[in-house]
């Protein structure tokens, strides 16, 4: 038994960076969970998640946000707006009151996308550098999230490229909630080559790929290993996913016979 975790230590695992970390990176999608039920997330599974996402606008319509944002700050987990909610306030013109907004009510990162509205690069790329002039993390995104836009791996790498160029610490790799687009065919299975091009070009710790269901996490762990960065992770799903990294489930039970594969 570990004295400083209480959990058994009999098996041999694979390696897995402590927090902060900069790979191996379990990012959630709060979908309009109480702070109740954030509480109790945190008190499971706090030393696993890195970043908590508010979906969509949920954050705007929360009454209990500054409740949960106080509980992510006592856990060490990154809170972030969901990237349609500043599409909408760039579609409204009012992107500088959302940025009022975020530092006041202390969200710490800012997710900038353009995947609901087309927003032009040269508008996001601005964004991007307003949220960093306002002292947040940029999360950028890249991907549509219409089921019919065409999706081109080099165009995908070459603006991951450019908003990390442009000062975002992570890019994310759009999956959307529903697993069907973007990094994945619309039965949800992975597009390899959109993964081979991007990551033949920039460090794959400076992705995250978004994987809402098993068969997608495991495809990305059976890749290269228990360090992928995850996203859009159900905060009920956390632990599953976790022994998905360390090959405590069928799907990637090699992993706990390879280990300090990275």
């Amino acid at each position: 038994m570990d004295a400083n975790t209480g959990q058994p230590d009999f098996l041999a695992l694979p390696s897995r960076p402590s927090k902060p970390r900069a790979s191996g990176v379990s990012h959630v999608i709060d979908r309009g969970l109480t702070a109740a039920a954030t509480r109790a997330t945190l008190k499971a599974v706090s030393t696993s998640i890195d970043i908590w996402k508010f979906g969509w606008g949920t954050s705007y319509l929360d009454k209990e946000l500054d409740q949960k944002l106080e509980l992510l700050t006592a856990a060490s987990v990154l809170s972030c707006t969901g990237g349609t909610l500043l599409e909408i306030a760039w579609i409204q013109g009012r992107t500088q009151e959302f940025f009022d907004w975020v530092v006041a009510v202390g969200i710490d990162c800012v997710e900038v996308s353009n995947g609901a509205t087309g927003l032009p690069i040269s508008a996001k790329r601005q964004l991007m550098a307003t949220a960093l002039e306002r002292g947040r993390i940029v999360l950028s995104e890249v991907g549509s999230k219409d089921p019919n836009a065409p999706v081109d791996a080099t165009e995908w790498a070459d603006e991951v490229e450019g908003d990390l160029a442009a000062g975002a610490r992570w890019v994310v790799a759009e999956g959307r909630e529903s697993g069907t687009v973007g990094l994945y065919n619309a039965d949800g299975t992975l597009r390899d080559y959109i993964v081979d091009t991007i990551e033949s070009r920039v460090d794959r710790d400076k992705i995250i790929y978004e994987a809402p269901y098993r068969a997608q996490q495991a495809a990305h762990i059976q890749r290269v290993g228990p360090r992928v960065n995850l996203g859009n992770i159900a905060p009920a799903e956390v632990l599953a996913v976790d022994t998905l990294r360390f090959g405590l489930r069928a799907d990637t039970l090699g992993l706990s016979t390879t280990i300090g594969i990275s």
